[in-house]
């Protein structure tokens, strides 16, 4: 079948919601901002949770509805991870821009234009200590007309002191139904053709994900036209075939190294990441059935735990995987720990 025609817009871009209320499954979230549109008084905000989840479309969205097409540009700095936000650039381009006063409230075509401007610091936990350091006194001393909106992944990795300075606001991974719905509209608006394996697929795969489930389906539409199977999505997405895991785990099942060694060779042969068959082989090892105690799960667990930030630390991955074959061969064999 031909490829559906595709327009060069990505979906991403294309199905971003334009306005705070259709941000999905974030309800607490949409519900408190919503309030803030009606009073056009909102504290410095904090928004974090896993990507592709919405915290960016709604900043953008939040912004977007107070001050209208026309003073967006003026009101609104937006500063990504990819722009240097270095000590430098605090004390300078975000201060010079938070000290500068705005005009009263006036409505204007139909917008509430507040009269404070905002800062949008996206990917905010890439910051180095001392900038957010440099913003503390910045966010106090202009805090009647600026507002500072941080987007990150991970609270963790913002100082204390930001943070107890904003309205929090989580962002939670995306159901599986909630993502699906969003998912058949947009099959629905380009004339796909996705069946419910399929959908279910890419649910699985995409891992709350909203962002990269749009992607992984506008890829596939562009490869495999207008109807996209199960298998289809698992070749765009780059996931490890189930069978070559489950050929792995069943190979240290057996308890024989050299087997195991064959199948670790064929993988690392065939170029998959290793963090993914980690991450599968996960998944496997939960599931398992009665013949693996809960003991063992917990072991391999622990194993696979330790090899996945090894690899992040930059390991090699034919040795890593080796030590997990090995190790899952003696935690299943009963084998002392200890050499």
């Amino acid at each position: 079948m031909a490829p559906v025609l595709q327009s060069s817009q990505p979906w991403v871009e294309k199905y971003r919601p334009k306005q705070v209320k259709d941000v999905a499954h974030q309800e607490e979230v949409v519900r408190v901002l919503t309030n803030t549109l009606e009073t056009a008084n909102c504290p410095h905000m904090l928004f974090y949770g896993p990507p592709g989840t919405g915290k960016t479309t709604t900043a953008l969205a939040i912004a977007h509805q107070l001050f209208g097409p026309e003073l967006y540009k003026s009101r609104v700095l937006e500063l990504n991870a990819s722009d240097d936000r270095g000590i430098n650039v605090v004390r300078t381009k975000i201060k010079d821009f938070a000290a500068v006063a705005v005009g009263t409230n006036y409505r204007q075509g139909g917008y509430p234009c507040p009269s404070f401007k905002i800062i949008i610091l996206d990917e905010a936990d890439s910051m180095t200590e001392d900038a957010q350091n440099a913003l503390r006194r910045t966010m106090e001393t202009y805090s009647k007309v600026t507002r500072f909106f941080f987007i990150c992944n991970y609270i963790s990795r913002i100082i204390e002191p930001l943070a107890s300075r904003c309205a929090k606001f989580r962002f939670k991974p995306l159901s599986e139904e909630v993502m699906s719905n969003r998912i058949l509209h947009i099959c629905n608006e380009e004339g796909l053709n996705l069946g419910g394996e399929a959908l279910s697929t890419l649910s699985s795969i995409s891992q709350g994900d909203l962002r990269r489930a749009i992607t992984y389906l506008q890829s596939g539409a562009r490869l495999f036209g207008s109807t996209i199977t199960s298998k289809d999505l698992l070749d765009v997405s780059g996931v490890v075939p189930l069978e070559v895991v489950e050929r792995l785990f069943t190979a240290c099942k057996s308890g024989n190294f050299d087997v195991a060694n064959k199948e670790v060779d064929n993988i690392v042969a065939e170029g998959y990441p290793a963090s993914q068959i980690i991450n599968q082989l996960f998944d496997i090892v939960v599931k398992a059935g009665d013949d693996i105690t809960d003991t063992q799960k917990a072991n391999i667990c622990k194993c696979l735990a330790e090899t996945d930030k090894r690899l992040v630390d930059g390991a090699d991955e034919y040795l890593q995987l080796l030590d997990v074959a090995s190790n899952i061969i003696r935690t299943l064999s009963e084998m002392a720990q200890d050499f």
